[in-house]
């Protein structure tokens, strides 16, 4: 009844209100989000899944992906391929894709949200590139971009989708 209260009066102070609701009656660990395991999401991916970062203000993945991949033995000349998008990388990147899917290696493509005009071609490699039986089996492609509108929805539901916060 108090928060039905809280909302009509105060709608700033509902969801802080809602947090200690939440700890009060099922505890602290559901209001806690899990600890990123950059590991557990390679893991769980396949070598036609794309791996998605969705960014947040502060947060860079590249320094947890690079140490992953020298995890895996990616390093030296099999090191992931990393390209920045935005004007006329797209050709670029769609290179270092094709090479990759033969090679087994990584491509990471960094600010796709930079490269709203490219999106439309990125769907398509995923589609017709990216799929079951034709990349080599150790091959992936990681994706870095800020929430877009432009951002392809079957790469998304096709993906694995991944945020960290930046340190605090």
């Amino acid at each position: 009844d108090r928060l039905v209260i809280l909302r009509c009066i105060r709608p700033d102070k509902v969801v802080s209100a809602m947090q200690n609701f939440v700890i009060e009656k099922l505890g602290q660990y559901f209001v806690e989000p899990p600890t990123f395991d950059l590991a557990a999401c390679f893991a769980d991916s396949a070598c036609f899944t794309p791996l998605i970062f969705v960014l947040s203000p502060g947060a860079d993945p590249m320094a947890s992906l690079l140490k992953l991949a020298g995890e895996h033995g990616f390093s030296g000349d099999k090191a992931p391929q990393a390209i920045s998008l935005g004007q006329g990388q797209g050709p670029i990147a769609e290179k270092m894709i094709d090479d990759a899917l033969m090679d087994g290696t990584w491509v990471i493509l960094q600010n796709c949200h930079l490269a709203c005009s490219w999106m439309p071609t990125l769907e398509k490699i995923c589609e017709e590139k990216v799929v079951p039986d034709k990349p080599h089996p150790m091959f992936r492609v990681w994706l870095t971009s800020y929430p877009s509108e432009s951002f392809p929805v079957s790469i998304l539901q096709n993906g694995i989708k991944m945020t960290n916060e930046p340190p605090k």
